[in-house]
């Protein structure tokens, strides 16, 4: 059975989503990917603010690829999360609830979503065409000039993930191997 759920992502709304659940989400979502991690970060080292509220909020790893004509996006697959892993644990600390993307997350991401209260949804790889198909607006809020890797505000109507690792730290990745 889906769960269907409306942003923003909420501490109570996390606990209610275990691994294995199939999950369409409706709201305002981020992309960000490892650059856009590392300057948010280095902002929060300096005691700065970030160009992007991420209370409550969910960051997708994405590169998408150019929009094509009348199109908010154009293919917008997932990428491998583990090169945002250094960063992660400083932004669960900052209040981010959520993260799409694809592949194993280190134990420190995965304590650091336990004590915060988060959530690591898995995208279906391969099929970039069909997320985009969810994303009904999609427009650079920060940091331009890395392209694709921008920061982007994306809005997106039952955007279809699968909880893979849930805020108790259950992993549907280590299930499976055994």
């Amino acid at each position: 059975m889906e769960k269907k759920i409306s942003l923003p992502l909420t501490y109570d709304k996390v606990k209610q989503l275990k691994i294995g659940d199939s999950v369409l989400i409706t709201g305002v979502i981020y992309t960000a990917r490892d650059a856009a991690h590392k300057r948010l970060v280095e902002l929060l080292d300096e005691g700065k603010s970030m160009p992007i509220d991420v209370k409550d909020s969910i960051i997708y790893y994405v590169g998408p690829a150019p929009a094509k004509p009348g199109q908010p996006i154009g293919s917008a697959g997932p990428t491998t999360s583990y090169r945002m892993d250094p960063y992660t644990p400083r932004l669960l600390n900052s209040g981010l609830r959520g993260m799409i993307g694809k592949g194993l997350r280190s134990k420190e991401v995965i304590e650091s979503m336990k004590k915060n209260g988060a959530v690591y949804f898995a995208a279906i790889g391969g099929a970039a065409a069909l997320m985009s198909k969810s994303i009904k607006k999609a427009e650079i809020v920060a940091y331009e000039d890395l392209g694709s890797e921008a920061i982007r505000r994306l809005e997106v109507v039952d955007l279809p993930v699968i909880v893979v690792i849930d805020s108790e730290g259950n992993n549907l990745y280590e299930i499976s191997q055994n």
